[in-house]
């Protein structure tokens, strides 16, 4: 019979929605040590490996898995992570800020404070040319998301071109052709050796400056102080990040201080339960079918 354990701050909330789903076969246990399956957050998961003698399959509720790949942890399970989860509210967070860009949300609210009659027009998002650093669900659901509002879409991956949204795709050394002329430019990448930096001087000098820069992925992917000298020098109209290389923001850190730059803090998508219950039932299924899962990680990528 398999056992689940599950290793998360609302581990209430994810043992009613298992329990209401009755999965055939399934004992949800207290002791991790006596379980096959853990679901959870990949650092209360990586923390706890050492007592999880029989895991065999383990799935994050995040899409990021950092403290389960790395190289000093134990690869003998399965690991999944969570996908197609997340693109309406990565959608709903980028949107937002490119609405509030382009409508001078910011200046309007500064005239009414200061009690002027200011009339200034607002921009479109029509027409105007978006960059989706990395394309896999979630950049997919982007490029739906600007197609509604008539963007032109490019897409930078390592290799899938599965998105049909996406006008037209770029690889490897075409990353400065792919920044050329952005009006947006989105990071969606994960954390890897590869995405380390990837975001650095070159590339920003590379966008227009009336380009703004958003980080929804890993912070990793963001040269930080060449970011502070291009916003400094206005070789950028703003950026947006949510995702930073230390997390929480050290006090002092040139971002609090930076123009143009505004921040929050790890939360433009959330794992909420409902949602993640839903990928767990369908690959429970698969698993105690024997059947391949899906959304399993490769250790070596990190994803």
């Amino acid at each position: 019979m398999p056992t689940l354990s599950i290793l998360s701050h609302d581990a209430d909330e994810y043992k009613r929605l298992i329990e209401e789903a009755r999965l055939p076969g399934l004992e949800i246990v207290t002791e991790p040590a006596q379980s096959d399956i853990v679901l959870g957050e990949p650092k209360r998961i990586g923390d706890t490996l050492p007592q999880l003698l029989q895991l065999k399959w383990a799935q994050s509720i995040y899409a990021g898995v950092e403290p389960l790949v790395d190289p000093a942890q134990r690869r003998d399970y399965a690991l999944t992570n969570a996908r197609g989860v997340f693109g309406a509210s990565m959608s709903e967070y980028v949107f937002a800020y490119l609405l509030f860009h382009e409508q001078k949300i910011l200046q309007r609210i500064h005239a009414q404070q200061s009690m002027q009659w200011q009339r200034q027009e607002p921009g479109l998002l029509r027409g105007k040319t978006i960059g989706l650093l990395g394309v896999g669900s979630i950049g997919a659901h982007l490029a739906g998301t600007a197609k509604h509002f008539g963007m032109l879409v490019r897409g930078y991956t390592r290799g899938s071109e599965t998105s049909t949204q996406v006008d037209g795709y770029y690889h490897a050394e075409d990353l400065l052709k792919f920044v050329e002329g952005l009006d947006y430019l989105v990071s969606i990448l994960p954390r890897t050796k590869e995405t380390d930096k990837i975001v650095d001087a070159k590339l920003l000098d590379a966008l227009p400056s009336h380009a703004v820069f958003i980080n929804v992925g890993r912070g990793n992917a963001v040269d930080e102080s060449a970011l502070v000298g291009a916003l400094h020098e206005g070789k950028l109209a703003a950026a947006i990040l949510d995702v930073f290389e230390k997390e929480p923001l050290p006090e002092g850190h040139p971002f609090w201080t930076t123009p143009n730059l505004y921040m929050t803090f790890h939360t433009s998508a959330i794992s909420y339960p409902e949602d993640i219950t839903k990928l767990f039932i369908e690959n429970y299924q698969l698993y105690i079918e024997g059947k391949p899962l899906k959304y399993v990680v490769d250790f070596e990528r990190g994803y």
